[in-house]
């Protein structure tokens, strides 16, 4: 993936904030792919962790944003616990998603479930998934 960054990019506000929530360094990536391999989730990512971890590096908010990375993530800490630079990824992913429901931007309408499937979900279920995909 060829993307132009500026220096503008780097400095911007996502970057800062995503640190900030996180408390991750994101700099301590070196781009090993560890976390790729061993997340059990990334054959349903269209961006693998990897992906993210630099974007997020390189300021690209709109391409994670629109990425359906972050919801997938099941934080597992498989990342983590694997990661040779103690890097948490899953803390990166949790700051993502807060920063996109932050815009009031809904990953899931509770509307859209089907009323079958609805009856079916126990509640404590609904009620974690709810607070985790929409704002």
């Amino acid at each position: 993936m060829s993307v132009p960054v500026s220096p503008k990019r780097l400095r911007s506000e996502f970057v800062r904030k995503v640190k900030e929530l996180s408390g991750e360094n994101i700099q301590l990536c070196y781009q090993c792919g560890m976390c790729s391999g061993v997340c059990p989730a990334a054959p349903d990512m269209d961006l693998s962790p990897r992906q993210v971890i630099e974007l997020a590096r390189l300021g690209m908010q709109e391409e994670i944003t629109e990425s359906k990375t972050a919801w997938i993530c099941a934080t597992c800490l498989a990342c983590t616990v694997n990661c040779p630079r103690g890097f948490d990824l899953s803390k990166l992913m949790e700051a993502i998603r807060l920063l996109t429901l932050r815009k009031n931007v809904d990953h899931v309408r509770p509307e859209q479930i089907p009323p079958e499937e609805r009856d079916d979900i126990p509640q404590i279920a609904m009620v974690s998934g709810l607070r985790k995909f929409t704002g």
